[in-house]
């Protein structure tokens, strides 16, 4: 059940959309806890569900052939997760999503919510919102690698949620910058003496 608090965090987003109706997009969601280390969505796995994180943090990753990780994102509260390829391109995913410490979320089957967006128009804004919000923020990371140092790719994933490096390892933090964990922790020397 989604508290009046959460509901009016989303109809604020979805803004044009009544409370009522983004209550009735939600009494379709199910809350779901998962413990650290839970895998949310397998590799290859090909599932259409899409989830708010209420709490804890979910970390996106691919195996490399030689058995290296490389974390792709890390998302926490108050964001969204789904598999891109399974949305966005109607593919199996290529990643791994994992939970990094106990997680709550709500879910929602994005074929579910499709449907209803194809019967009604006016839920034609929470397509936008889903699909925006994914590609928004696919092209934010690539702009980021092209346009940002490792450093300022640090300090900007420190500014959007300070806590992270307390809560994440830091070689999941290094792989999803593309670093190592010692040019990390070089660049934590650095900013610690500022």
């Amino acid at each position: 059940m989604i508290s009046n608090e959460r509901l009016l965090f989303f109809t604020q987003l979805l803004e044009g959309i009544p409370q009522e109706d983004v209550g009735l997009l939600f009494s379709k969601a199910e809350e779901k806890h998962l413990k650290a280390g839970d895998i949310y969505i397998r590799q290859q796995e090909f599932t259409k569900k899409l989830a708010y994180l209420q709490s804890g943090i979910m970390r996106t990753f691919a195996v490399k052939d030689n058995g290296d990780e490389v974390t792709l994102l890390l998302r926490w509260e108050d964001q969204f997760i789904g598999s891109h390829d399974c949305i966005l391109l109607n593919k199996p995913s290529k990643f791994i999503y994992q939970a990094l410490e106990d997680i709550t979320l709500l879910e929602l089957d994005y074929t579910i919510i499709d449907e209803i967006m194809h019967q009604n128009p006016k839920y034609e804004p929470l397509r936008n919102f889903v699909l925006m919000t994914m590609l928004g923020g696919t092209l934010q990371m690539l702009e980021d690698f092209v346009l940002l140092n490792p450093e300022e790719r640090y300090l900007k994933l420190i500014a959007e949620n300070f806590d992270i490096v307390n809560r994440v390892p830091g070689k999941y933090i290094a792989s999803m910058l593309g670093i190592t964990p010692v040019s990390l922790s070089r660049i934590r020397r650095r900013i610690s003496h500022r």
